[in-house]
């Protein structure tokens, strides 16, 4: 006799996570091993600590799955999580500079980006405040609170700097508040503001503006500013259709800047071609549709915004990033989520699809249905 059993959250989505999850690790492995075996002398190095990062990352994803009540709902979870991340982007500020930058918490041993877990707990006070002041959400005063929360969040991580992870928040707050009933007249002024503001930042140094001035210019300065698109395009463009084959990249080898991070899709192109592309295209496509439904599927107002949010900055990281790897924006060093290497983006994307699945238990959704 054959046993139905209900698993009750969205194993497609789960699937495709999963499946995300084991091409980042190949592909870490594939474009870092010669950099790690110059840099480190052990070419495992950046797959070994990817591997590290996904088992923390799926330990999450197991607990808010397992997990019955929705705690990232009470506003004590919401407000600690929002302090903690403001102090966390403060504290970076007084941290040693890491590649010029002061993005991470650096400890003995650790080393975590606090404006990856932002993302979350933006959504989360976002969501929460819109849903408890539905009645008042176009009211000046009430819409007070939020913009002062994104402002301070935004200035802090356009001052590490991180400009792409800045204008993402951006995006998502509005999108965010946008679902909770706030009018477009009221975002649109908020988006004037945040041009100004990101415009201003931009100005201020000269290594920004020439990479704005190389995006438009690429092809006047392939050995400048324009260097890291073309070598990118370079490497997708060697790929042809189905690729040079797994680990025979030949721009990791010192040509393309950066192969591990935040242009692994260009080695994804180059090995695996326009097939392997198209795969891993689809795979986000397969998420966005899982999420979307998750959101629509959700009980609660709340949880619909949440879901909503979180899928959307999932998918718009990822868009973000494939479209500088093909040469359609400036470099903002934006990784590849569940691809790119860096424990605190593939943790934090992890919890973020955790809370997705934990929201997809809360509907009465035939998908999950296994036979043992």
């Amino acid at each position: 006799m054959s046993v139905r059993w209900r698993l009750g959250f969205d194993v497609p989505l789960l699937a495709a996570t999963i499946a995300l999850v084991v091409l980042g690790v190949f592909f870490v492995f594939s474009s870092s091993g010669f950099m790690a075996s110059q840099k480190y002398n052990q070419p495992l190095h950046f797959m070994v600590q990817q591997i590290l990062g996904a088992i923390v990352g799926l330990m999450i994803v197991a607990f808010l799955i397992s997990v019955k009540k929705s705690f990232f709902l009470q506003p004590s979870f919401v407000y600690g999580l929002l302090g903690v991340t403001i102090f966390l982007l403060v504290l970076c500020l007084a941290m040693p500079s890491v590649a010029r930058t002061n993005r991470w918490i650096v400890l003995p041993g650790l080393r975590f980006q606090p404006s990856e877990l932002a993302k979350i707990s933006l959504i989360l006070f976002l969501a929460t405040y819109a849903e408890a002041k539905k009645d008042t959400i176009n009211e000046l005063k009430t819409l007070a609170i939020p913009l002062a929360v994104l402002i301070i969040s935004i200035v802090l991580v356009l001052l590490e700097p991180d400009f792409g992870t800045a204008v993402l928040i951006a995006v998502l707050a509005a999108m965010v508040l946008f679902i909770g009933g706030v009018k477009f007249r009221y975002l649109a002024a908020a988006g004037l503001l945040a041009a100004a503001l990101f415009g201003f930042y931009l100005i201020q140094a000269d290594y920004r503006v020439k990479r704005i001035e190389g995006f438009f210019s690429a092809d006047k300065d392939v050995l400048g500013s324009g260097y890291q698109v073309d070598q990118s395009k370079l490497a997708l463009g060697s790929g042809g259709l189905i690729g040079a084959g797994p680990g025979q990249s030949t721009q990791k080898l010192n040509f393309l800047p950066f192969p591990h991070t935040d242009f692994i899709f260009a080695i994804v192109g180059e090995e695996t071609g326009l097939v392997g592309t198209l795969i891993t295209l689809g795979l986000y496509l397969l998420f966005l549709w899982r999420g979307l439904k998750i959101a629509l599927s959700a009980p609660s107002p709340t949880l619909k915004m949440i879901a909503a949010g979180l899928t959307l900055a999932i998918v718009a990281q990822a868009l973000m990033n494939i479209s500088i790897v093909l040469g359609l924006g400036p470099a903002k060093g934006t990784p590849l989520p569940l691809l790119s290497y860096g424990r605190s983006s593939l943790i934090c994307t992890l919890a973020a699809i955790g809370l997705l699945l934990h929201i997809s238990k809360k509907r009465g959704d035939t998908w999950g249905t296994v036979k043992i």
